[in-house]
């Protein structure tokens, strides 16, 4: 049983800028909450080169996990997508999505399809936490990339 997570953030900033901050090479750990525990062990490639390569170690409590994400499509200034290729998931597909809205303003999207291990059962006991995990960590990503490239539009 597959689920979508989707969080969304107007920006003060091009798509192409958007886009060219989550290309940086440090990105991922300027954007990584505090409270998770996330280490870059190694990459091969950049993500706007499908095909490269990222490990993570994640650790949940006393858990930790190793989590190999592959970059599988680009479209330049607009999306990348990294798909886990081993984790804890049986399924995770992450777009990044940087949808123009004027030559000086965009849409931050981010697009997270997954499925919990243990079928029905993952998702009635851990869905809600997987979700709200997610939540916390995108608006914290969301609140990071507005404060470094650009405030939000208020309308």
């Amino acid at each position: 049983m597959r689920k979508m997570f989707r969080h969304r953030s107007h920006l003060d900033v091009s798509a192409e800028a958007l886009c060219r901050f989550h290309l940086l090479p440090d990105a991922l750990e300027v954007l990584q909450p505090p409270w998770e525990k996330v280490k870059v062990v190694s990459r091969s490639g950049a993500v706007d080169q499908p095909g490269s390569r990222i490990t993570l170690r994640v650790s949940i409590g006393p858990f930790a996990q190793t989590w190999v994400a592959e970059h599988s499509a680009y479209e330049p200034g607009r999306m990348f997508r990294d798909t886990m290729v081993s984790g804890p998931f049986p399924f995770w597909e992450h777009t990044h999505l940087f949808e123009p809205d004027g030559p000086n303003a965009s849409w931050l999207e981010d697009r997270v399809e997954y499925e919990l291990p243990l079928g029905w059962f993952g998702h009635a006991a851990a869905g809600w936490y997987v979700n709200r995990r997610l939540r916390r960590l995108f608006e914290y990503r969301h609140r990071v990339t507005i404060e470094t490239l650009g405030k939000p539009k208020t309308t």
